[in-house]
This record gives C-alpha cells, sequence and structure tokens, in this order.
C-alpha cells in the first residue's frame, strides 16, 4: 500500500518550488498567452523537482495540481509558445514516474459539474476534463484508472436521479481517452452521493471506479459502515489497477474548536487508517501535505 499527498510539497513550497503559478484574470486579458507560457513552463519545471523529491523520500502516489496551465479554458496547450519545451519535460516527469513506480493522479476542482443542468457548465467542464487527460497524455501515460481523474457528481439539484441520469448520459460526450481515467468520489453531505448511491446510480451504468474518501463516509453512510463501503468501492477498480482512497480528519477536533467546519481537513492524521484486509494507494488530505505522511499512525 502507497500513502500520498496532494498538490503542494511544503517543504519544497518554502523554497519557491511550486505548481500552481497563476494570475488574475485582469492579468491573463492584459498579458496573454506569452505569459501563460513562462508560468506553465516553470510549474512543469518545478513538477520534475518534485516528483524526484517524492522518489528520494519514498512517497509513490502523488496529486499533480490542477493549475498548471493557468486559465486552460481559454486556450489549445499547443497553442503556448513554450509548448515544445513543456512537452519535453513532461515527458521526463512521466518516464520519472514510470520508471521509479509513482503513481500520479488529478482531481479538477468542484466547479467541474458533470451533471450539472446547465449546458454552459457541462460544455465548460468537459473541456476541463479533457485537457486534464491531454495532460496525461503529454507524461505519456496510457489511458487508465491508475492515472485517475477524479471529480465529484457535482451537486444532486434536489433530485438524486435525475442527477445521476444526466452525469452517465454526459459521460458519454468526453473524449475516449478521458473517459478511460475518469472516476468518482463519494460526498459529504447526506444531501449528495454515498458510495452506495455511486455504486447503483454510476458504476452499475457506466462502469467508472469509485474513489473511497474514508472522511467523506463518516458524514454520508448511505447505510453502509465504513468496512462495507469501502470493500464495495473495492469492487469497482478494474482488474490490475490498485484501488485509490482518500484520508483525512476533523480539524475541529484537531484545534478544539466548535466554530470550525466538522468536515475541515485536519494538519495531520491521528488515527490508524483501518484498511480491512485490502491493500489500496490512499491520498492525505491533510493541510501539511507530504509532512502528514510521516507524522502520526498510519496503519
Amino acid at each position: 500500500m502507497n500513502l500520498g499527498y496532494a498538490c503542494i510539497n511544503t517543504s519544497l513550497s518554502a523554497h519557491k518550488i511550486m505548481t500552481n503559478r497563476t494570475m488574475r484574470r485582469k492579468t491573463f486579458e492584459a498579458k496573454g498567452l506569452e505569459y501563460v507560457s513562462e508560468l506553465a513552463l516553470a510549474n512543469v519545471k518545478d513538477l520534475k523537482t518534485i516528483v524526484k523529491w517524492n522518489n528520494e523520500f519514498g512517497i509513490k502516489l502523488f496529486r499533480v495540481s490542477s493549475g498548471i496551465f493557468p486559465w486552460s479554458d481559454d486556450y489549445q496547450l499547443k497553442d503556448l509558445k513554450d509548448y515544445d519545451e513543456i512537452l519535453k519535460i513532461m515527458r521526463e516527469v512521466g518516464e520519472i514516474a514510470t520508471n521509479t513506480s509513482q503513481r500520479l493522479t488529478m482531481h479538477p476542482g468542484p466547479y467541474n459539474c458533470l451533471a450539472s443542468p446547465t449546458k454552459k457548465v457541462v460544455e465548460k467542464t468537459i473541456r476541463e476534463l479533457n485537457c486534464h487527460s491531454e495532460q496525461f497524455n503529454m507524461l505519456g501515460f496510457e489511458p487508465s484508472n491508475y492515472n485517475k481523474i477524479n471529480i465529484h457528481v457535482g451537486g444532486a439539484y434536489g433530485d438524486k436521479e435525475s442527477t445521476l441520469n444526466r452525469f452517465c448520459e454526459n459521460f458519454h460526450l468526453l473524449n475516449e481517452d478521458t473517459k478511460k481515467r475518469l472516476v468518482i468520489e463519494n460526498d459529504d453531505s447526506p444531501n449528495e452521493f454515498s458510495v452506495k448511491d455511486l455504486f447503483n446510480g454510476v458504476y452499475k451504468r457506466i462502469g467508472i471506479p469509485i474513489t473511497f474518501d474514508y472522511f467523506h463516509h463518516k458524514f454520508n453512510t448511505g447505510g453502509l459502515t465504513e468496512e462495507e463501503a469501502l470493500k464495495l468501492a473495492s469492487t469497482t477498480w478494474p482488474k490490475g489497477v490498485t484501488q485509490c482512497c482518500h484520508y483525512s480528519e476533523s480539524r475541529r477536533k484537531e484545534k478544539l474548536d466548535e466554530s470550525i467546519r466538522p468536515q475541515a481537513h485536519s494538519d495531520i492524521i491521528y488515527n490508524k487508517i483501518q484498511t480491512y484486509g485490502l491493500s489500496p494507494d490512499i491520498v492525505i488530505e491533510a493541510k501539511l501535505k507530504e509532512q502528514a505522511i510521516f507524522k502520526g499512525p498510519k496503519m
């Protein structure tokens, strides 16, 4: 089993090593693609540094930032002036990850709502998800759920059944490589989707795997125990692809502060992660990122 972290390496960011350099919309409109290209090139160079660091410290699972290409919805990646150099470095990153058995994943933001009843939102989501898949292609990865693109349904819109129907219908509008990478995650609100909801309403229809989020399950069990939900999610992953999960704990309990939302993530983790005989890969979603892997109990 591998433990990983998401997007930011706090040890390296203290030295200005980061992959989420961006700009405000006003700056984008003023400076255009030339400045975007400069930022993207700096981001991929630092991604290479982070992946090499992860290997040095024995970390084999890492979520790549969705912010490598600022305002990517507004242009084609190939239009960037530094595209050839960016592609070369991305290929090198992919080779390092492959040669050192590192699993790289992505988790587009909550504005990606494939099940939205609004056409423009769906169209934007499709462009965003296809762009994420294009970045995995640039890394040289064959399309599969191993390098997963993880999203939520994006809200129930007052009608769970209709929303799940729209999600499954709109899934077919994605590029083929994107469809092969897409996975769905359970929500932390009882008004949204549990593992059981996703199993029946998504997996059974379009066959995409379910990322089990331990923390979300505590707020939305769908009538299943943690063990039952984890094992049900495990059955959705294709043969030869290790199940991937997310794990975090409550910041409210950590800080003993009732004003903090119970769903807020803690700095590190304190409890042993129960895997009930399975060996999933687990992304630790704690605020101290890679530091949380080395602090506190894990297994």
